[in-house]
């Protein structure tokens, strides 16, 4: 099995236009549920915490391999998602691990 964890940082002029992006952001990865293969769970959270070095957003997934994980970054419906998504996001921090 492979975690893989994504970060960002949301665009936003004021609270309100950010609020509005995490929102989309969830969402729009929310609806990958049951469309990759290999994909055995996926969740978004908020941040809650509001420290300055804190990111806005985090999504957790762990895939069955590593070859289901490269086939999601190539996989239609992750690329719709980010295109879809594109210019929302001012800083992304990624880790991918195998679980031993």
């Amino acid at each position: 099995m492979i975690k893989h964890i994504v970060m960002w940082n949301v665009r936003g002029d004021d609270a309100q236009e950010k609020v509005q992006g995490i929102a989309r952001l969830k969402q729009a990865f929310e609806g990958l549920r049951g469309k990759i293969p290999g994909m055995q769970h996926l969740e978004i959270g908020i941040d809650t915490s509001a420290v300055d070095y804190a990111c806005d957003v985090v999504l957790y997934s762990e895939f069955e391999s590593q070859q289901a994980l490269d086939a999601y970054a190539v996989h239609p419906e992750h690329l719709r998602v980010r295109q879809e998504l594109e210019g929302l996001r001012t800083a992304r921090h990624q880790v991918d691990y195998p679980l031993n």
